[in-house]
């Protein structure tokens, strides 16, 4: 299917896809069956973003908070996260996983993409906020012996522990909530946010084509 013309596409966009378990309870479904219905629309966004020229896309698997979940939710998720990288591990990406590695809810799985790896011709970059705390990535800042002799805020984005991951364009929230969830704080900064109602297990185009037809149209000024 070949994708609409737009004048302007954002290098990195963020994406965030909730809803899925009040998608279950519509379809009267346990809370958990959501996530694996949330990664067929993962791929799809990939293929879109990928024939656009998007340069990297990120998006938001789980939080440390998300872990307080039920363990029957919680291990649904995280599998659903480590089958989302193993099926782009074989596509044309490089993949990077961000997140508390020392935790024992870090997925084993995903411990080799803690650093980024690069398959097939390297056409996007992709990012996966997995076992993500904000906290914890700013707190790498003050890990590290800094000489000072760089602008306070150049050094703050270069030792974060997502410092990787560049600055985002654009995030789009599924599910209908109007909040960030501590998405990449520094990196989303002066990012444009956009709402689809929509479920994500109830991914369409349309709802990735609308928020670009919405992006085109802000000023981006990035505060000047």
């Amino acid at each position: 299917m070949s994708q609409p013309k737009f004048k302007r596409i954002p290098k990195h966009i963020g994406i965030i896809p909730d809803g899925n378990r009040r998608w279950s309870i519509k379809n009267g479904l346990p809370k958990e069956s959501g996530y694996e219905r949330g990664l067929e629309p993962g791929l799809m966004l990939y293929e879109i973003c990928l024939e656009l020229g998007v340069k990297e896309l990120t998006f938001y698997g789980f939080t440390k908070d998300n872990t307080k979940r039920p363990k029957v939710q919680r291990e649904a998720f995280q599998k659903a996260c480590v089958e989302a990288v193993r099926t782009l591990s074989n596509r044309d990406a490089s993949l990077l996983v961000i997140g508390d590695y020392s935790s024992p809810l870090f997925p084993l799985e995903l411990k080799p993409y803690i650093k980024r790896h690069t398959f097939g011709k390297d056409l996007i970059r992709i990012n996966f906020l997995v076992n993500y705390d904000w906290k914890l990535d700013l707190e790498n800042v003050f890990k590290n012996n800094h000489s000072n002799k760089k602008p306070f805020s150049q050094d703050l984005i270069e030792s974060i522990a997502s410092a990787d991951i560049s600055r985002v364009d654009l995030i789009v929230r599924w599910g209908g909530c109007r909040r960030l969830s501590g998405f990449l704080p520094v990196q989303s900064i002066y990012a444009d946010f956009y709402i689809v109602d929509e479920f994500w297990p109830d991914f369409q185009p349309e709802h990735f084509h609308n928020a670009l037809y919405w992006y085109e149209k802000q000023d981006i000024t990035l505060g000047g």
